[in-house]
């Protein structure tokens, strides 16, 4: 994750700089700087919760339960910002969870594997809840942060973001390579050790979809964040039968048509 706050702080100076033509921002606080460094450790939190959390389950049940994440942004969302819901919304983001989590288990399935494959631990369920409490928690922090200084322009706001987590990111990696002495058979540090042109490829699109995430934070919600992430779902099902030959069955219909439906019940009309 380090590789990808790096790439979004670069992205973001270059396009601060087009948008500004080279002038920037004078009338920044400390204070201000301060407020990110809130979602940054929340985000970091979140990621390094995500990879230690795979050694007490499997990885489709750590993808299903993820799915929990909708309705608990949902719930922070209206209690930490006040954004009030009706039932019918309410309705809709429990449809909407209902979706994601019939496509994660498809998934599955269309690998012929079964139920009785899938496992966790009680440690496992404890950790899961809390990553998807803390990168609610992140989210909706970020909304706020974003939002309370709507003047200021976001590539500068994504650059004090990304300032803590690379700040953080890096805190970590000295931990682990000094710390602990991970080092390689000649006894040297690399920095991007094992990183392969998939990994990089990974890392682009990382950074892609940290940028676009920030935007609809911005000019639009969490709620709007969390249907773009459900539709994203069913778009990856479908590249995966384009590229991977999966085949669909009925749990990805299913999804699908509840992903619709909860948009008609959050967006339609009354």
């Amino acid at each position: 994750m380090g590789s990808v706050a790096e790439l979004q702080f670069l992205v973001s100076w270059v396009m601060l700089i087009w948008q500004t033509k080279g002038k920037l921002p004078e009338d920044v606080s400390c204070r201000s700087f301060l407020h990110y460094a809130v979602p940054g450790l929340l985000y970091s939190a979140s990621n390094n919760l995500s990879m230690m959390m795979q050694v007490y389950m499997d990885p489709t049940t750590f993808q299903v339960l993820s799915n929990l994440k909708i309705g608990i942004t949902a719930v922070l969302y209206w209690g930490f910002l006040r954004r009030p819901l009706t039932l019918r919304q309410w309705i809709a983001v429990g449809i909407l969870t209902m979706a994601g989590t019939l496509d994660s288990y498809g998934s599955y399935v269309s690998k012929g594997k079964n139920f009785s494959e899938l496992y966790i631990t009680i440690t496992g369920l404890v950790m899961i809840i809390a990553q998807c409490v803390v990168s609610g928690m992140a989210s909706v922090y970020a909304e706020y942060i974003l939002k309370k200084q709507k003047e200021m322009s976001l590539h500068f706001q994504n650059i004090m973001l990304y300032t803590w987590l690379i700040i953080i990111n890096t805190s970590f990696w000295i931990y682990e390579e000094v710390v602990h002495e991970d080092k390689d058979n000649t006894g040297k540090f690399h920095l991007f050790r094992g990183y392969t042109l998939p990994t990089w490829m990974i890392v682009v699109t990382q950074v892609y979809v940290g940028l676009a995430m920030s935007f609809i934070l911005k000019h639009g919600s969490n709620i709007t964040r969390l249907f773009v992430v459900s539709s994203s779902l069913s778009v990856t099902t479908v590249l995966s039968v384009l590229v991977f030959g999966l085949h669909l069955n009925s749990f990805f219909f299913t999804s699908l048509g509840l992903l619709l439906v909860s948009l008609y019940l959050f967006h339609g009309g009354k």
